[in-house]
Protein backbone atom coordinates (compact mmCIF):
# COMPACT_ATOMS: atom_id res chain seq x y z
CA UNK A 1 0.00 0.00 0.00
CA UNK A 2 1.49 3.37 -0.94
CA UNK A 3 2.49 5.85 1.74
CA UNK A 4 2.98 8.94 -0.41
CA UNK A 5 -0.12 11.02 -1.06
CA UNK A 6 0.43 11.29 -4.82
CA UNK A 7 0.88 7.51 -5.07
CA UNK A 8 -2.40 7.00 -3.19
CA UNK A 9 -4.14 9.34 -5.61
CA UNK A 10 -2.62 7.50 -8.59
CA UNK A 11 -3.97 4.25 -7.17
CA UNK A 12 -7.47 5.71 -6.79
CA UNK A 13 -7.37 7.05 -10.34
CA UNK A 14 -6.11 3.75 -11.73
CA UNK A 15 -8.91 1.85 -9.97
CA UNK A 16 -11.56 4.22 -11.36
CA UNK A 17 -10.13 4.01 -14.88
CA UNK A 18 -9.93 0.23 -14.66
CA UNK A 19 -13.61 -0.06 -13.74
CA UNK A 20 -14.66 2.32 -16.49
CA UNK A 21 -12.49 0.63 -19.12
CA UNK A 22 -13.67 -2.84 -18.09
CA UNK A 23 -17.33 -1.95 -18.59
CA UNK A 24 -16.60 -0.33 -21.94
CA UNK A 25 -14.58 -3.33 -23.16
CA UNK A 26 -17.44 -5.60 -22.08
CA UNK A 27 -19.89 -3.45 -24.08
CA UNK A 28 -17.67 -3.81 -27.17
CA UNK A 29 -17.45 -7.58 -26.76
CA UNK A 30 -21.22 -7.83 -26.30
CA UNK A 31 -21.89 -5.78 -29.45
CA UNK A 32 -19.50 -7.95 -31.50
CA UNK A 33 -21.01 -11.15 -30.12
CA UNK A 34 -24.53 -9.93 -30.93
CA UNK A 35 -23.44 -9.02 -34.47
CA UNK A 36 -21.89 -12.47 -34.96
CA UNK A 37 -25.06 -14.21 -33.78
CA UNK A 38 -27.62 -12.14 -35.66
CA UNK A 39 -25.52 -10.87 -38.60
CA UNK A 40 -27.88 -8.13 -39.73
CA UNK A 41 -26.78 -4.82 -41.18
CA UNK A 42 -28.01 -3.00 -38.08
CA UNK A 43 -26.12 -5.14 -35.56
CA UNK A 44 -22.93 -5.04 -37.63
CA UNK A 45 -23.22 -1.25 -37.85
CA UNK A 46 -23.64 -0.98 -34.06
CA UNK A 47 -20.68 -3.28 -33.47
CA UNK A 48 -18.52 -1.27 -35.88
CA UNK A 49 -19.46 1.92 -34.06
CA UNK A 50 -18.57 0.34 -30.70
CA UNK A 51 -15.24 -0.93 -32.08
CA UNK A 52 -14.37 2.49 -33.50
CA UNK A 53 -15.19 4.15 -30.19
CA UNK A 54 -13.05 1.63 -28.32
CA UNK A 55 -10.13 2.12 -30.68
CA UNK A 56 -10.40 5.89 -30.41
CA UNK A 57 -10.32 5.70 -26.60
CA UNK A 58 -7.43 3.24 -26.60
CA UNK A 59 -9.43 0.35 -25.13
CA UNK A 60 -8.42 -1.90 -28.02
CA UNK A 61 -5.76 -1.49 -30.68
CA UNK A 62 -6.95 0.24 -33.85
CA UNK A 63 -5.75 -2.64 -36.04
CA UNK A 64 -7.67 -5.12 -33.87
CA UNK A 65 -10.80 -3.02 -34.29
CA UNK A 66 -10.29 -2.85 -38.06
CA UNK A 67 -9.74 -6.62 -38.23
CA UNK A 68 -12.93 -7.36 -36.27
CA UNK A 69 -14.93 -4.91 -38.41
CA UNK A 70 -13.61 -6.52 -41.57
CA UNK A 71 -14.55 -9.99 -40.39
CA UNK A 72 -18.04 -8.85 -39.43
CA UNK A 73 -18.49 -7.19 -42.83
CA UNK A 74 -17.41 -10.40 -44.58
CA UNK A 75 -19.88 -12.40 -42.51
CA UNK A 76 -22.65 -9.96 -43.39
CA UNK A 77 -21.83 -10.10 -47.11
CA UNK A 78 -21.77 -13.91 -47.01
CA UNK A 79 -25.07 -14.08 -45.09
CA UNK A 80 -26.91 -11.71 -47.43
CA UNK A 81 -25.60 -13.40 -50.59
Amino acid sequence: MPKIRSAKKRMRQARARNLRNRSQRTAIKTAVKKARQETTAQTVKEAARALDRGARKGLIHRNAAARKKSRLARRLAKASA
